[in-house]
């Protein structure tokens, strides 16, 4: 090999480097990125931390009276499928792997007979004496978590909705003679409600008032009459005619 392949292969590679070259300046004229003046974004923590406790207090008591009124219950009929292979629903249908639930709102908890209930349930049963819309409703968003050591393998309804219509089902099968819970009062009402409440307490503390005044009075009134009858002078015998002769 002489001189002359050497010269050949530098070239070579002097023109695949320029080519390169070429190429990423070429591509940045192109696609121009700018670049960030500080990498990343910052993170309010304490933000994020405020949060949760935001949700859990935005959460509040559930107003059944108000979802039950407005459930669909066809909707609610479609969601009690899923449990079709475990339950029954219908009046005068035998328990499968789980009890019948035809009228299971203000049934007693764990008391269809010949039924073989876990342990778990039993122990609920002490402390729960029946099924009524809030344990219902909390036991349908998570059984295990709900009863822990209950024999149900079933994960739960985590949609509210599901659970509202699945209950409004279940109250037409069987248990329509248990009413609706009453809607919640709002914030509004509630003042109200404060408000009219001060207002009796004020009028009840007049009232009272002045039942203590009026007796009071009349003593006084009483006291004084002897009195001022006390200060006025009695008056002079007038001398008969013929006292002196």
């Amino acid at each position: 090999m002489g001189s002359l392949f050497f010269n050949k292969l530098a070239a070579a590679l002097l023109a695949i480097a320029l080519v390169v070259l070429g190429l990423t300046t070429l591509g940045d004229s192109l696609f121009h990125v700018e670049q960030p003046e500080e990498y990343g974004y910052p993170v309010d923590l304490a933000a994020l931390e405020n949060t949760g406790a935001a949700e859990e207090e935005e959460e509040g008591p559930v107003d059944f009276g108000l979802l039950l009124a407005s459930a669909d219950v066809s909707a609610g009929e479609r969601v009690a499928r899923r449990c079709a292979s475990c339950h029954t629903f219908d009046s005068g249908m035998a328990d499968g792997t789980g009890p019948h639930l035809y009228g299971v709102l203000g049934r007693a908890v764990a008391a269809v007979d010949g039924f073989n209930y876990s342990g778990a349930m039993q122990e609920y049963a002490t402390t729960t004496p029946d099924w009524h819309y809030e344990n219902l409703y909390n036991f349908l968003e998570n059984p295990r978590r709900y009863i822990p050591g209950t024999a149900m393998s079933f994960a739960g309804l985590r949609d509210q909705e599901d659970r509202i219509n699945l209950i409004a089902y279940m109250h037409e099968q069987g248990s329509s003679d248990m009413p609706f819970p009453e809607p919640l009062a709002t914030p509004a009402e509630e003042a109200e409600m404060a408000e009219g409440d001060m207002n009796e307490e004020a009028d009840a503390d007049s009232v009272a008032m002045d039942d203590a005044v009026e007796p009071e009075m009349m003593d006084e009134g009483d006291a004084a009459a002897p009195a001022s009858e006390a200060e006025e002078p009695a008056a002079e015998p007038q001398p008969e005619e013929g006292d002196d002769q």
